[in-house]
Formats: structure tokens, C-alpha cells, sequence
């Protein structure tokens, strides 16, 4: 079995509380800390809190540096804001505490091309430090970046690569369909696409992702969003969505170089949708088409991709590493 690596959550949301759950699950892992600024849940037990049927007997504080100081962990589940810009103060905690990172911060998958001053800051405070940062997930992580790369490795050539994303959010948590905009009247989602508020975060990371990891360099990469508009009405445990209002949101993305798309990632979301799938398209030599039926849990996949990279984070060269550079990752660890 791989060596015991013990581990603070950082984080204790919807998607830091399904970490703690697939992680205390792994006898590989010793979850020894949690970190949250909501007053609501300084004290309580983290098994409470992330839905286990026992107690940890960890309590969630607010003090990120007494915990960090007094459990020195070997890594930290950092799953607190998808901006790179917002993360980096906590982030610098866990590297200057001597913790390999694992984020789901999206923008943190590949920020190179938007922050590179940033990511330049991150590699260098790591190195340092002599630990490792990497963020992940399902998406960016995964689905649109990491799969259509490994796709590639059996071709001779490839001259466009294309994913699709498509998602009945019904049975998502209610923070993400809050995200996506189910709910929301033309005019209210057009007004928060317009601030900045709805949007799926880390399209134009996994298009550098892709871009890097084939040595294409991009003149331009272009995105749109749009609603998905509710033919009928639909009610989830979340929200109520009537005709003409917003089920969702599309949102694709294009990554040009001399005018030519290479690179088109289309997303969408949105409750009530008649399916949900996963695809990924390769126009090369050979042409490949690969669809998961049925769509990948988003919750679920994220994650086993932070819990399951734990070992490969831990073991690889200090520095600030991609999915790209990473070892393949699998469920190393967990239970046949």
C-alpha cells in the first residue's frame, strides 16, 4: 500500500465535504485538520459537517496558520474560490507551511497565459518551500484538457480537437444550479454574464492546457455564453424554472490560431435537460470520436481527481505542475 499521507482540508463547502468523504475512506490518507472562515462552523466536527455517519474528531477552525502549524501536513486540500488571484493568499500559507497542495481552483489549472506573473510567484515560492502545487478537477482537470491530450498520444498527427460537455443539472447541488443560472429571467442572466458572476470558470485554462500540451501557439481564444432557454416548466429541489426563463447556460470556446479553430470546447448545463454526455472529438490521423454516455458526475469526479493525485503530487519535483505534467493518475489507493 502507498506510504500513509496526511492531509488538512482547506475548505469545507460542497465540494471540500465530498472530499472529506472519499478521502476518510482511504486508509492511505489521515485527514489531521480543516480550515474554514464561516463563523457557523468554527467547532464543529468535520465528519458532522461533511455528512459521514461519525464524528472525526476534527473540529474546523478559522485560524489557517495555527492549523497548518500544528498538524504539518504533508498536503492540503485547497477547495475555496476558482479565482487564481482570490486562492493565492491561502495558497501561500499551505507552501510557507512546508504542504504540497492539491487546489480545484479553475483558474489555477493552467494560469500561465492569463497570470504569469502569478504562476511565475507560485513556482518559484514552491520550489523554495520544496513542495508542490497542482489544481484539478473534472472540469478543467479532466474532461476537456487532460482526457483529449491523452487521446492524442496514438496519433500521428492532429490537426483539431474538440470536447463536449453536456449536463441534466437537476440532480446537481443548488449552488450550482444558483451558477449556471437556473431560474433566472433573460434580462437577469444577461446582467450577471455582463458582471462576470455566470460563467463556467476554467474553458480558456484547459484551451491553453490543450495548446501547451501540443506545442500549438493561439493567436486568439474566444468565448460565448448563452442560456438555455426552458421550453416547460421544471422544478429540481433547488429551483422552479418556468417557460422562457433560463434552464442554464451555454458556453463555448475557441482557440484560433492564422483564423483557424483548432481547439472548441462546448459546454453546457442546465436543468432539465433531455441527457448528459462527455465527448471528445480528434480530427488527425486517425480520426477519433469518443462519448461517455451518460455524462461524468461532476461532484463525484472532482473529487477522486484531488484525493487521487495525492500521491502523485507528493512525490513529483517541487514547483507549481499542470495535469499535463503530471504522471498518469489513477485510483491508486483506493478499495477493489
Amino acid at each position: 500500500m502507498a506510504t500513509r499521507v496526511r492531509a488538512v482540508q482547506y475548505g469545507c463547502g460542497p465540494i471540500g465535504c465530498s472530499v472529506v468523504r472519499y478521502a476518510s475512506k482511504r486508509p492511505d490518507i489521515e485527514i489531521v485538520g480543516a480550515i474554514d472562515i464561516d463563523k457557523a462552523l468554527a467547532g464543529r466536527d468535520l465528519g458532522e459537517v461533511a455528512g459521514l455517519d461519525r464524528k472525526l474528531g476534527i473540529g474546523i477552525s478559522p485560524d489557517a496558520d495555527a492549523v497548518l502549524s500544528q498538524t504539518k501536513p504533508d498536503v492540503v486540500f485547497l477547495t475555496t474560490a476558482s479565482s487564481v488571484r482570490a486562492a493565492y493568499p491561502q495558497l501561500e500559507k499551505c507552501i510557507k507551511a512546508g504542504a504540497n497542495v492539491v487546489s480545484t481552483s479553475e483558474e489555477l489549472a493552467y494560469p500561465f497565459k492569463k497570470e504569469p506573473q502569478l504562476s511565475a510567484d507560485i513556482d518559484r515560492m514552491a520550489k523554495a518551500n520544496k513542495v508542490t502545487v497542482l489544481a484539478t478537477g473534472v472540469n478543467p482537470g479532466f474532461l476537456m484538457d487532460t482526457w483529449p491530450l491523452v487521446m492524442t498520444g496514438v496519433c500521428q498527427q492532429v490537426n483539431q480537437i474538440k470536447a463536449v460537455r453536456v449536463q441534466n443539472a437537476s440532480p446537481r447541488r443548488g449552488p450550482f444550479q444558483k451558477k449556471i443560472g437556473a431560474g433566472c429571467t433573460l434580462e437577469e442572466f444577461n446582467q450577471r454574464v455582463a458582471a462576470g458572476t455566470l460563467r463556467h470558470v476554467g474553458i480558456a485554462e484547459s484551451m491553453a492546457m490543450i495548446a501547451g500540451g501540443l506545442g500549438w501557439e493561439l493567436d486568439d481564444i474566444a468565448e460565448s455564453i448563452e442560456p438555455v432557454v426552458a421550453k416547460t416548466k421544471v422544478v429540481t429541489n433547488f429551483v422552479t424554472v418556468e417557460p422562457g426563463q433560463a434552464a442554464g447556460v451555454r458556453q463555448v470556446g475557441k482557440g484560433l490560431r492564422a483564423g483557424k479553430e483548432l481547439i472548441t470546447l462546448e459546454f453546457e448545463a442546465s436543468v432539465g435537460a433531455p441527457e448528459s454526455y462527455d465527448a471528445v472529438y480528434v480530427t488527425g490521423t486517425p480520426n477519433m470520436e469518443v462519448v461517455i454516455k451518460g455524462g461524468t458526475h461532476g461532484d463525484i469526479a472532482t473529487a477522486a481527481m484531488v484525493v487521487n493525485a495525492v500521491h502523485r503530487v507528493v512525490e513529483a519535483p517541487p514547483g507549481f505542475i499542470t495535469m499535463k505534467d503530471l504522471p498518469l493518475v489513477t485510483a491508486l489507493g483506493a478499495s477493489a
